[in-house]
């Protein structure tokens, strides 16, 4: 993991392999922004004129790299881009912070020390800026190298930076102190989710990923409960089984629980967890399968929450259920038609394999509403149709409560996860009925994310707090990087979890 450090030395004194400076886009060129006023000076005040000159203009993520002229004690300056310049009276956005100290760190791949000379107007934007450089500075690297690596030899991958200090944060301010480190605690748990996600299908199986969770929950006082395959068929859990038992690696539920003494309120994440899906006997077509190692996103975002609140010491008890499967065709597969009996004793006929997620899910909301817990939140890779509807960077959020789900929606915002509120009509609900079972696990293919949303209502305890989180689109990224979002898994909804869990602790949830 990258460190990060707070510092109160001057851009032109401080030693390090490059310095990073903000560049907004003015009326009439780039201007450039509080923080490099040193900088600045070192270019005989025409930094502004040179990078209009390279044809940079302040855009949001755009990158310029310039030798450090005298004065300066790096080899080089990299202006990035922050957007639109802000009225006077006002500050940067937080994500445009965000998104450009995310966009120098990938820049600047291969470098050991940057230092950051960003604006810092205040706590949140030492949050904004740590968390971004940290996000952008991520590399999955573990599967590359190859005989370099083996040997000791030089090359490989550009490893991601080692060091990153933050001018004009001050290491004694309790407020920058406290906001680097939570920046430091959510962006490493981040980064391992993004792992998690990228992580090879053949490595990361059911079994596997409960072991990593059950050894970052021992290592940060969460209890831990694993039911294998054996406890799962003991325990009626019909939807995980049917869902698993097509893979000759088995499934798990994993339980994880973070307890706070002078907790009040009590929150379940339940993630869906399909390391690698096929689409089961209903087999999903060519193009569609190379990516499916992301399935297992949401219990990916819930495990990374889960311990965050713990680093964090949050004055909330979190529960974290993740439902672990490996959804593969088989002569032991279960085939459309079938009919299972979850964990509720509520019978589904599965009318298509491949919408498997809703099942692993079903059971393990049930198994949370028998804890009664103020909320629970499940988070899944889960439908097409949410990525049809609201493309491939915003998750939809469906839920029990308008005002819960209102509450979800700012939250992510806040913290620069875009998502949009989704409805859960009534009229859907019919085009599950089944002739055979209680319900079947397909409807109308019309608005089928909100058709999904309303099978996991079903599953939910009477009377509980339920929000649904569809991070099917933003889970996993296949484009080109952009400002700290790397290529492949994203960490998506962390973030969220994390804020909904510090606002519950601190009862400022609306």
């Amino acid at each position: 993991m990258t460190a990060l450090t707070l510092s109160t030395a001057g851009p032109a004194t401080l030693r390090a392999d490059a310095l990073v400076v903000g560049v907004a886009k003015g009326p009439k060129g780039p201007v450039v922004a509080a923080g490099a006023e040193a900088v600045d000076k070192a270019y005989d005040g025409k930094l502004a004129a040179v990078l209009d000159a390279l044809g940079a203009s302040g855009a949001e993520g755009e990158t310029t790299k310039l030798p450090a002229p005298d004065g300066l004690k790096v080899p080089l300056v990299l202006a990035v881009g922050l957007g639109a310049l802000p009225d006077a009276d006002e500050s940067y956005d937080e994500e445009a912070l965000r998104r450009a100290a995310g966009a120098a760190a990938r820049a600047l791949h291969g470098t050991k020390k940057a230092a950051f000379a960003l604006p810092l107007d205040d706590a949140s934007a030492v949050t904004a800026v740590a968390e971004g450089a940290l996000l952008g500075a991520y590399a999955f690297t573990a599967y590359q190298g190859g005989e370099k690596k083996a040997s000791g030899k030089n090359g490989g991958p550009k490893q991601p930076l080692a060091e990153i200090a933050l001018l004009g944060a001050k290491p004694r301010d309790k407020e920058h102190k406290a906001a680097a480190e939570r920046a430091t605690i959510v962006a490493t748990e981040i980064n391992i989710a993004r792992d998690l996600v990228n992580t090879p299908p053949n490595d990361l199986t059911p079994e596997a990923f409960a072991a990593v969770a059950g050894a970052a929950a021992k290592e940060n006082g969460i209890k831990v409960q694993v039911l294998d395959e054996k406890a799962l068929v003991k325990g009626g859990y019909g939807g995980i089984m049917g869902v698993g038992k097509g893979s000759e690696n088995p499934p798990r539920l994993v339980k994880l629980s973070y307890t706070h003494a002078k907790a009040e309120k009590t929150l379940a994440f339940v993630g869906k967890g399909i390391t690698y899906d096929s689409g089961g006997i209903s087999l999903k077509p060519a193009g569609h399968n190379e990516t499916m190692k992301c399935d297992m996103a949401g219990a990916a975002a819930v495990f990374a929450s889960v311990v965050a609140a713990a680093k964090l010491g949050l004055q909330v008890n979190v529960t974290g259920w993740l439902a672990l499967a490996e959804n593969m065709p088989s002569g032991s597969a279960t085939k459309p038609g079938d009919v299972l009996r979850m964990y509720s004793g509520k019978t589904v006929e599965v009318l298509n394999t491949d919408a498997e997620g809703r099942l692993v899910l079903g059971d393990a909301l049930t198994k949370a509403s028998e804890e009664n817990p103020d909320a629970i939140v499940d988070v899944a890779t889960l439908t097409g149709a949410m990525v049809m509807a609201l493309g491939d960077r915003t998750f939809g959020i469906m839920a029990n409560d308008d005002a819960f789900r209102t509450s979800i929606h700012e939250i992510a915002e806040e913290v620069g996860e875009a998502s949009w509120p989704m409805p859960l009509p009534e009229d859907l609900r019919k085009s599950m009925d089944s002739p055979t079972a209680d319900i079947a696990n397909m409807g109308v293919r019309m608005g089928g994310g909100l058709v999904a949303g309303l099978f996991l209502q079903e599953f939910v305890g009477e009377g509980i707090t339920w929000a649904h989180l569809d991070i099917a689109g933003p889970a996993f990224h296949e484009g080109a990087p952009f400002g700290y979002t790397p290529k492949g898994g994203t960490g998506s909804a962390v973030r969220t979890l994390v804020r909904l869990a510090e606002r519950t602790a601190t009862g400022d949830l609306g």
